[in-house]
């Protein structure tokens, strides 16, 4: 049991609550002192039972200085330490401690999976087993000073390094190096994660792309329901931005200052995925760390989290995010202590929820307590009348963080971005661009420099406009046709002979839908 003292800050009074401990044969295993005037004691006494607690209250706090007594879930360094801890795990870059013979002292998970061991057994291992030709501990005693990408081949990959030295009692000669920690970065990932850096540089539905009229009705959806404390179901297929969408909606809120976390549901087992949203208890299972773990929600204590693709949680993980919505507690695994919070539940999803309910694969009462308020996100392919401004946009972003020139699409390779059928939405589109800028020498991306793989088939109506008149509708098709065959056949008069008509009839359709503005033979 964990104990907090509220008292005065004397001499010897640590030593007479002690006494009523040792007089029940009870061993302190652990004290420590808090609060701003060393007016807190916290106590771990592993043995004492809540009949025990009883009894021993009225005494404790009839010792002189003592105002109070209570039980608590974690010490001061405990809490620490978790917060640490999560903080840690949370990263997705391998990091590790390493002192000055060049063995590991710690890592977090990320480390861990990269050396092919658990995190327990980093401490005591050797570097030279993985990075033979690096003399590390020589590397930190030349410098002595921060190093910043460091180029090293570790499991057949390429990483850049940034290694920070670490110095006994804040002194900073080399005499007082204990070690450093590393922190290890996927060299193919680093353009990714500026790239990601830049896109989040204008949070909120400012960020969010919203020429096409589709995606501005979206947005005045989302903007209205942005305030409401109620929990939040964001569908759409894969790339589409949901939690982007979701991040937007946090900062509109009155959440928007307090933290947003986000869980993948998808591929996680039902065990980590409970640990990871609810946390654990000290000593929960086989295998967990005596202290415990915090969970995301208590992290989260006061924003929102995210939960991405909820249809993918497991029964028992419904059943406890029901309980959480409808009174908002919880325990955490491996615990009888209820903890609650106020956090909001926003959730994303890809797949059909009602039509999983009907298969019995998701609980219909939790359905409806997240189908609250509800944001639909429409695919690329129903926004293509805005394909060319958003284009430009992701361009303009991949220039900058190349650091190029900045191009533009030809018109064949506009047309051919509109004609596709784009499964994997703005999230592709991006990436194919991304690709396009990289490639692109002469100030101007043409169609061949668009590498979109054939994934899937395009539905037979995807894209087209229902709206409106038959003409209308028919029109939609045409331009859909012309869109698709024009840059294959790259010239009003190579295409008039691939659809059998006449030059001029293909020019001036060309024309009249803006794929091509003149007739090239």
């Amino acid at each position: 049991m964990r104990l907090r003292f509220h008292c005065q800050n004397r001499i010897g009074i640590l030593r007479d609550i002690v006494a009523h401990f040792a007089d029940y044969g009870l061993n302190v295993a652990h004290g420590e002192v808090g609060g701003d005037h060393g007016n807190a004691i916290y106590l771990h006494v592993p043995n004492l039972l809540n009949a025990q607690f009883t009894t021993l209250r009225p005494e404790l706090e009839k010792v002189p200085g003592v105002f109070g007594v209570r039980r608590v879930s974690l010490l001061p360094s405990e809490r620490r330490h978790l917060e640490l801890d999560a903080l840690l795990s949370s990263l997705s870059d391998p990091v590790m401690s390493i002192d000055m013979e060049g063995h590991l002292v710690a890592a977090n998970r990320a480390a861990g999976q990269l050396l092919g061991v658990r995190v327990d057994e980093v401490p005591g291992l050797s570097l030279d087993r993985y990075l033979p030709d690096l003399d590390l501990p020589g590397l930190i005693r030349r410098n002595n000073a921060r190093v910043n990408g460091l180029r090293l081949e570790l499991h057949d990959a390429t990483y850049l390094a940034d290694i920070e030295p670490l110095h006994r009692e804040h002194l900073e000669d080399v005499a007082s190096l204990a070690g450093a920690v590393v922190t290890l970065h996927r060299a193919d990932r680093i353009g990714e994660r500026i790239y990601q850096v830049q896109r989040q540089a204008s949070p909120g539905f400012e960020s969010l792309f919203q020429a096409s009229p589709r995606l501005e009705v979206l947005m005045r959806e989302a903007r209205r329901m942005a305030p409401l404390d109620a929990p939040l179901l964001i569908q759409g297929e894969t790339g589409t931005g949901k939690e982007l969408l979701a991040r937007a909606c946090h900062l509109a809120g009155a959440r928007g200052q307090s933290p947003f976390m986000a869980l993948n549901c998808a591929g996680l087992p039902e065990s980590m995925a409970e640990t990871e949203l609810f946390g654990y208890a000290p000593g929960a299972f086989e295998g967990a760390r005596p202290e415990g773990k915090l969970g995301l929600l208590e992290l989260t204590a006061g924003g929102t989290i995210f939960l991405d693709e909820v249809g993918e949680t497991s029964p028992r993980m419904q059943v406890k995010l029901l309980r959480f919505l409808q009174d908002g507690g919880f325990r955490r695994v491996g615990s009888d202590e209820e903890t609650y919070l106020d956090v909001r539940i926003i959730c994303a999803t890809q797949q059909d929820l009602p039509s999983l309910c009907r298969e019995g694969r998701f609980r219909e009462d939790l359905y409806h307590r997240l189908n609250v308020l509800t944001l639909s996100v429409p695919p690329l392919r129903d926004c293509l009348d805005g394909m060319e401004t958003l284009a430009e946009q992701c361009i303009d972003r991949a220039a900058r963080q190349i650091g190029c020139a900045l191009p533009h699409l030809s018109p064949a390779a506009l047309a051919r971005l509109r004609g596709y059928h784009w499964p994997g939405n703005v999230r592709q589109l991006e990436n194919v661009l991304f690709q396009a800028v990289s490639l692109c020498e002469g100030g101007v991306i043409e169609a061949e420099q668009l590498r979109m793989p054939d994934v899937g088939q395009a539905p037979g109506l995807a894209g087209i406009d229902l709206e409106g008149s038959l003409a209308d509708i028919l029109g939609e098709v045409e331009r859909q046709v012309l869109s698709r065959l024009y840059p294959e056949n790259p010239s009003s008069r190579q295409l008039a002979r691939r659809l059998g008509v006449s030059h001029t009839t293909i020019a001036n359709k060309l024309k009249r839908h803006g794929i091509d503005g003149g007739d090239s033979p």
